[in-house]
């Protein structure tokens, strides 16, 4: 049976490994497919490709793109991630792409100025070296670790949960694409729309279910398979909204490195035998 890894993410974003030094570590794990999904860049997608031929690995181009929704009853706004594969012109895709981070580079300054009020320290300068300064790489993630270098928290959840969570003093909203605008530009670019970790948005049981369904009224393609650590009820219950809405299923790692060591690449659940899975569509 393959090993398929569809949600990967290297130091184009907030993983630690190159691209190479990624599909280096693919191979160590007899990875068979593999797609690198950075947040909001396919920067790296050249340099994985080149790798990938060398090990024989089949890489899958990708990205993961921040969205935003909001659920009329509430008119609570939501950050959620749709992962595009597969993407045969991707062209059109790139221009959004560029707007967006555009986007991330403003947020994550007004970020840090936040925190500099809060804590008395000037974070920027340092994160921007460690992205080679490029502030349209800079993500949540590059701003917790500085947090936790400098002694502010004691370990990176807690840098989201006292500053960096909607709702904290130093929160700032991403003002990304609609979900359906984002489905859209994925298919423009002839690539496969898959919703990300759908578990992983801090929602209710309920908006899970609005959410999946949403993606599926916007012509999404697939949503990732909740992973083992999550209840067996969440679990069915992704499952049942997956099949109620006749969508198709990605499997991934959601691997970002050293800095968060419970995911592991190529440690993702495995599809049901009913369930098709997103890649079985590629060409």
């Amino acid at each position: 049976m393959q090993v398929i890894d569809l949600h990967t993410h290297s130091n184009i974003s907030d993983g630690t490994l190159s691209p190479e030094a990624l599909l280096a570590l693919a191979a160590e794990r007899n990875i068979d497919v593999l797609a690198l999904t950075d947040h909001d860049s396919m920067h790296g997608i050249e340099r994985a490709r080149q790798a990938a031929e060398q090990y024989g690995i089949s890489l899958i181009s990708g990205v993961e793109i921040s969205s935003q929704w909001s659920r009329p009853a509430t008119k609570k706004s939501y950050s959620v991630h749709i992962v595009a594969l597969n993407m045969q012109n991707p062209e059109p895709l790139e221009y959004v792409l560029e707007q967006q981070q555009k986007i991330r580079a403003e947020r994550a300054q007004r970020i840090c100025e936040k925190l500099q009020q809060l804590v008395k320290i000037d974070l920027y300068p340092e994160i921007l070296l460690e992205v080679e300064q490029q502030p349209d790489r800079i993500t949540r993630s590059h701003i917790a670790k500085a947090l936790l270098k400098n002694g502010v928290v004691s370990r990176l959840q807690q840098a989201f949960d006292r500053f960096l969570k909607e709702g904290k003093p130093a929160y700032v909203k991403f003002d990304g694409l609609s979900i359906q605008d984002t489905v859209q530009s994925i298919h423009e670019a002839q690539g496969f729309a898959i919703l990300a970790h759908p578990t992983r948005y801090d929602l209710s049981a309920t908006n899970t279910r609005y959410l999946i369904d949403l993606f599926a009224q916007s012509a999404g393609d697939a949503v990732e398979l909740a992973p083992e650590i999550d209840s067996l009820s969440t679990r069915q219950m992704v499952d049942r909204m997956i099949a109620q809405n006749n969508l198709k299923v990605s499997i991934g790692s959601d691997f970002h490195g050293e800095h968060m060591p419970w995911l592991k690449l190529g440690q993702a659940p495995r599809p049901r035998p009913e369930q098709v899975g997103i890649w079985e569509s590629f060409r």
